[in-house]
């Protein structure tokens, strides 16, 4: 099973979060998932900036869901983690 890595990136001082963002890697288990979501987020955030960061009370969140797998048409298996 592969897992999905989605990112969204939130202000909490205007109450509203980007479109969130998925990342086209897939990953093989939950754990690599999950570090590559920490990676992100902390690349992104120097990225924003201290100012912004700090003027718009950003945030990041990034979920970790396991892929859906159909065989014949027909769902198997889904399954999901989220780390907030």
């Amino acid at each position: 099973m592969k897992f999905i890595l989605t990112i969204l990136i939130c202000s909490q001082v205007g109450g509203t979060c980007l479109d969130p963002y998925r990342v086209a890697e897939k990953f093989d288990d939950g754990y690599d998932c999950m570090v590559e979501g920490y990676k992100m987020s902390l690349e992104k955030t120097k990225e924003i900036g201290r100012e912004d960061v700090n003027k718009h009370n950003i945030y990041i969140k990034f979920g970790c869901y396991a892929e859906k797998v159909y065989e014949k048409g027909k769902l198997t298996s889904y399954q999901f983690h989220i780390q907030p």
